[in-house]
């Protein structure tokens, strides 16, 4: 009988330099992965929780709100709420056996193939640990028309939404995020996230405005298709569509900065089993030990409320 939390019983290699290429390789195809922040969790015998602290804006005077100054009068003092995040750490990975002779026999290089496959399955993996923290989030939007939205901080839209996604909306999306004090995601756009079949309205809708020949404009993030009113567009189809009734859009998600942690204790990594069976059985798995956490989701005082990133543009399909 062997131990669960940290098996000896079986071995297996892992090559850092191998990792390492693979690692920088998944990187490029995640969508929502890119925009969680690292916590390093790394360390033994510290517990399967990990902790860390999170720090909100600093609190208004509303009295002062210009922070103007007497000369006679002593420099005020203010401060900024803290709040700490909590989240379990888990193991994630899943392995591909194959046998010598299928490695020998083979007219491709299998362990190449192996690499490629599971890259693509990390790679999901990863983003629907991710995504599903981004759908964490409480602020919900209901499109309307004229680009009217909705919003609720409940977790829960007020409504079916039987609109598609206009520049308009994009327009109220980033006002509400400026509103919200909201801060950028780069120092100065909005991001957002969405399947290309609710961003492509929005593209057609933008034809008609300019063809993205801003003298500057450039791709700064994974998978970017666009820019429009300090939001840039980024697609993505690791996650599946929601399936709204009336098929009219899909789930997007509107964010600035510090959005969604990522505690990691081992980053993800290849690793080959040691062949037994006098060599004949071997197989090569991806491995890693984490957790994300969306970092502004407390909803229990409007202090913490105030400090939420991300809003969801959603609907109501009960």
């Amino acid at each position: 009988m062997s131990q669960l939390w940290i098996n000896t019983g079986q071995g297996f290699m892992a090559s850092d330099i191998l990792s390492d290429n693979w690692r920088t390789a998944l990187q490029p195809l995640t969508r929502y992965r890119q925009f969680c922040d690292v916590e390093e969790a790394i360390g033994s015998n510290v517990g399967e929780k990990f902790t860390w602290t999170i720090y909100g804006d600093t609190i208004q005077d509303e009295n002062n709100p210009t922070r103007e100054l007497q000369e006679t009068e002593n420099m005020p003092t203010t401060s900024y709420p803290v709040f700490q995040g909590e989240v379990t750490v888990t193991e994630h990975g899943i392995s591909i056996p194959h046998s010598l002779k299928y490695e020998t026999m083979s007219e491709h290089n299998v362990p190449d193939v192996i690499n490629k496959t599971l890259k693509n399955d990390a790679n999901k993996t990863f983003d629907r640990i991710a995504h599903a923290q981004f759908d964490a989030t409480p602020l919900r939007a209901v499109g309307g028309a004229s680009g009217a939205l909705t919003i609720t901080d409940n977790g829960t839209p007020s409504a079916t939404n039987n609109i598609a996604m206009s520049k308009e909306h994009v327009k109220t999306f980033r006002d509400e995020m400026e509103e919200r004090n909201i801060p950028t995601f780069d120092g100065e756009d909005y991001m957002s996230v969405m399947r290309p079949t609710t961003l492509r309205p929005v593209m057609d809708d933008l034809e008609d405005v300019y063809k993205y020949v801003d003298e500057g404009y450039k791709r700064i993030v994974n998978g970017e298709r666009g820019r429009y009113e300090g939001v840039r567009f980024v697609p993505q189809t690791n996650i599946a569509s929601e399936g709204w009734s009336n098929g009219l859009s899909d789930a997007a998600y509107f964010f600035g900065a510090d959005t969604v942690t990522e505690a990691i204790v081992i980053p993800e990594e290849l690793r080959g089993k040691i062949p037994d069976d006098y060599g004949r059985s071997r197989g090569i798995a991806w491995y890693y030990l984490g957790a994300f956490k969306i970092t502004h989701g407390n909803t229990t005082t409007d202090e913490a409320k105030a400090q939420i990133r991300i809003l969801k543009w959603d609907s109501d399909e009960s």
